[in-house]
């Protein structure tokens, strides 16, 4: 069996390379040939470079590869964007490039057996903040951040083609694990005893350990119905505040000076940020979307279809993965 990984040397996509190589599946990795290949040390993929910008191009390359190689029979499309220097780049590559590679699928009829698109809770937007309900699939989206609406499109696209693609969608919540950098800063921050945040009130966060997600997408491709999505967590609810205690823990620290910064202030600082950076071309750490996704209060998400139709449950609650997460960084020198 062949598979294909879109955005393969990214943090998700390498993981799910070796457990493709795992599995026995003859594998290819699609990535820019000048892209770091760090997080896929020890991997043996074969490397393709797909030209997603131009759809002829991507029909003529898809052309002559089923002359010389044939389909392949799954595919797990994970490329994507979560930070840009402009913020019409999130529609471009997150909606753009993945239509013209669905469509030059379908025109040069490599169709795979199952197509997994990797989505985001994100793409429904956080959920009631009154009643902190959770998120249900029948929900109407109400993505507030770029990075969100990108990805919505894409998925509104794809369910266009019901009965066309056989696919699924898949929406996690927070991705953590090793080689993740977004959930790294705080843990360095919190090596220098400070735990900052924004005073937005009680805040309900979920998480699911990278190699749970990649489990899902396996059990997803091998097993799953066709033309469904799902939401992904591990199950459990932490507040913002439970969760920084419980990494202060695994990090060994007794104490640390926690600071709460009023959110219009850093609203006000994060759009700052974002004129100066659209000016100088480079991509700040705050930006207004980082701000809607850290001042969000509810991101409580139904996963009993999940856990009914694949049968999931995570096998890593959050002490387990951030425990291994952590270990993972100090070897690697991520970490102090």
């Amino acid at each position: 069996m062949k598979i294909l990984v879109t955005g393969a040397n990214g943090f998700i996509g390498s993981f799910v390379i070796e457990e493709a190589q795992k599995r026995g599946y003859e594998t290819y990795a699609a990535m820019r040939s000048s892209s770091d290949k760090s997080n896929l040390k020890g991997l043996t993929p074969h490397f393709i470079d797909l030209p997603y910008a131009n759809k002829d191009k991507l029909i003529s390359y898809l052309s002559e590869w089923k002359k010389s190689y044939g389909k392949w029979d799954y595919i797990v499309h994970t490329m994507g964007v979560t930070k840009c220097k402009k913020k019409e780049d999130f529609e471009t590559v997150n909606y753009l490039y993945t239509r013209n590679f669905i469509e030059a699928l379908l025109e040069t009829e490599m169709t795979p057996q199952h197509f997994i698109y990797l989505s985001s809770l994100s793409a429904f937007g956080e959920g009631d903040s009154i009643h902190f309900t959770e998120i249900k699939p029948n929900d109407t989206p109400n993505p507030n951040t770029y990075y969100g609406k990108s990805k919505l499109k894409a998925e509104q696209f794809i369910q266009t083609l019901r009965g066309t693609l056989p696919y699924t969608i898949l929406r996690p919540t927070g991705v953590y694990g090793p080689k993740e950098k977004d959930y790294l800063v705080m843990l360095k921050t919190l090596q220098k005893y400070l735990n900052p945040g924004i005073d937005v009130g009680i805040q309900y966060i979920t998480f699911i350990y990278v190699k749970d997600l990649v489990d899902v997408i396996f059990k997803a491709l091998e097993n799953g119905a066709k033309g469904k999505a799902y939401f992904v967590a591990d199950g459990d609810v932490w507040t913002s505040d439970e969760y920084a205690k419980l990494a202060q823990k695994l990090l060994g620290i007794k104490h640390v000076v926690t600071l709460k910064f009023p959110a219009p202030i850093v609203k006000g600082i994060a759009f700052i940020f974002d004129k100066v950076g659209g000016c100088l071309g480079t991509t700040p750490t705050l930006n207004l979307d980082k701000y809607y996704i850290l001042t969000a209060r509810n991101w409580k998400c139904d996963i009993e279809p999940l856990q009914k139709d694949l049968g999931f449950n995570a096998k890593y609650n959050l002490e387990q993965g951030l425990k291994e997460s952590i270990e993972w960084y100090k070897k690697e020198g991520w970490l102090d």
